[in-house]
């Protein structure tokens, strides 16, 4: 048996909603045929974006939709996409298979998608091909409230209010695909650019937890401008990658996966206590604004597509992540999973006029209450397994979890990762709580289970009955299985 501790009394922080944001770039068919299909599809849409997509997007409540890239926004300059759509030009898109982009879907028809599901945009600026004065007046087109070129401009594309873009990124993954920068050469750069921007701001971080790049820049940033006080953000990414492919994988590989996802955590706290040493009040958030699975491409589609399949694997990988997340809410401020549609660990598989929610995509719709919670202080006492890694064998809990508190409900999250057993949990309440009944919904399968067009409900959540009664109760979570419990305090 294991013991899940909330001590409702020991609040760690706010948990930012944008935590639990997303990330859609104009890459295979996460953008056409994904979110868009034109206003002339036989596909039910509004203003050419899928209703269906729409729909089962605002039952997951994404709080914030970063785009047009990854490695596209280093090669996206955003005038190709405004204006009448039948003069917008077509380029290559040289990073993902050099497809024609036919810029049918721009700045202003990614806003109304975003107002539709109920998102704020955050837009990824172009550094490696692009110049200050393109940043510049892509912000001043969204977002002045004025009678300039630019808002007139803006006005008659179909917006005569401002945009009100909040969220800036200044380039994307600037040590590689975006212009091959080191951390000094990159904080000059964005100094440069972000002199420019009015908004939130965000500079490119680390790939993955390299520490060296986090010390790099912000070294530079404050041995060389030490007035400078336009960063509000600084992003990190972190692929777990693979073991196996995205629906073949033993149960060692079932592990695995798990446990190289589980090393987010690792990152949160190492990459906050490098900023710390030069941002000692957290003014700069850290975010993580790309991260997930990366399998092998399904086979017969564009390797260059990233089309994969979606499991219960992947599932409790986007589960022990949000965990992790909310675990430390004093410490990240927001997170995209990579991607939202048809790429990587997608929320959302489309395929002509049919689409399908994926574990992973019900695993954001049972964790949305967590969003604008007081995250407070968990503990579990689980038994842990030996998993083999390239790295030498790592220790795993099977129970992980987290807990939030709104008023007098207290939300809680829960995953067994065992791939074959049930657990018994106890669930300790401390702070002077108790619980006063509730609602529970568990996911759960066999460990390769997954939605398809044919069977698009073989995954989903389902209420799940736990008598939730006084200071500490008992829960049975099935193996491979995530659950969400909403609890009455008393």
């Amino acid at each position: 048996m294991a013991k899940f501790t909330v001590n409702t009394g020991d609040v760690v922080g706010r948990i930012n909603p944008n935590i639990y944001g997303h990330f859609a770039e104009h890459l295979g068919s996460c953008i056409y045929d994904g979110v868009w299909v034109g206003e002339d599809s036989e596909i039910p849409n509004t203003n050419g974006i899928r209703n269906d997509v729409v729909a089962a997007l605002k039952k997951m409540k994404p709080p914030v939709i970063r785009w047009p890239g990854g490695c596209f926004a280093d090669d996206y300059h955003w005038e190709d996409g405004v204006g009448p759509r039948d003069s917008r030009p077509r380029r290559v898109n040289i990073h993902w298979g050099e497809v024609v982009e036919s810029n049918q879907f721009g700045t202003q028809e990614f806003v109304q998608f975003c107002r539709l599901v109920g998102a704020e945009p955050y837009f990824v600026g172009n550094v490696g091909s692009g110049a200050v004065r393109e940043l510049r007046e892509w912000v001043e087109y969204c977002n002045f409230d004025g009678d300039s070129t630019l808002a007139q401009r803006r006005a008659a594309d179909g917006s005569p209010e401002p945009l009100d873009v909040t969220y800036w990124g200044v380039g994307n993954e600037n040590w590689g695909c975006g212009g091959h920068f080191s951390p000094e050469d990159y904080c000059a750069e964005f100094r440069r650019y972000a002199s420019y921007v009015r908004g939130n701001v965000i500079a490119c971080g680390p790939s993955g937890n390299d520490v060296e790049w986090t010390v790099r820049f912000f070294r530079k940033l404050r041995k060389d401008y030490q007035d400078f006080r336009n960063i509000h953000g600084f992003a990190a990414h972190y692929y777990c990658g693979t073991a196996g492919t995205a629906t073949e994988y033993t149960v060692d590989q079932w592990y695995e996966l798990i446990t190289k996802g589980l090393r987010m955590e690792e990152l949160v706290v190492q990459q906050r206590a490098a900023m710390d040493a030069y941002d000692p009040d957290r003014k700069i958030g850290l975010i993580v604004d790309e991260w997930g699975t990366w399998h092998p491409v399904e086979e017969g589609t564009n390797p260059r597509f990233l089309y994969q399949q979606n499991t219960l694997r992947d599932a409790l990988v986007a589960a022990t992540t949000l965990d992790i997340f909310n675990r430390h809410a004093d410490k990240v401020v927001m997170a995209n999973i990579a991607q939202t549609i048809n790429v990587l660990q997608a929320m959302i598989l489309t395929q002509g006029d049919k689409m399908v929610v994926t574990p992973t995509g019900c695993v954001y719709e049972m964790y949305a209450p967590h969003q604008d919670g007081m995250s407070v202080r968990t503990t579990v006492d689980s038994e842990s397994l030996v998993v083999k890694g390239l790295n030498g064998d790592v220790d795993m809990d099977v129970i992980s979890g987290s807990a939030s508190v709104k008023g007098d409900t207290l939300f809680v999250t829960l995953t067994n990762a065992h791939a074959a057993d049930a657990v018994k949990v106890i669930v300790s309440l401390l702070g002077g709580t108790r619980a006063n009944g509730g609602t529970a919904r568990v996911l759960t399968g066999e460990i390769h289970a997954h939605n398809t067009f044919d069977a698009p409900e073989t995954v989903g959540p389902v209420p799940f009955e736990v008598e939730m009664k006084g200071s500490d109760f008992v829960i049975e979570l099935p193996a491979a299985s995530v659950a969400a419990l909403e609890i009455a305090l008393a």
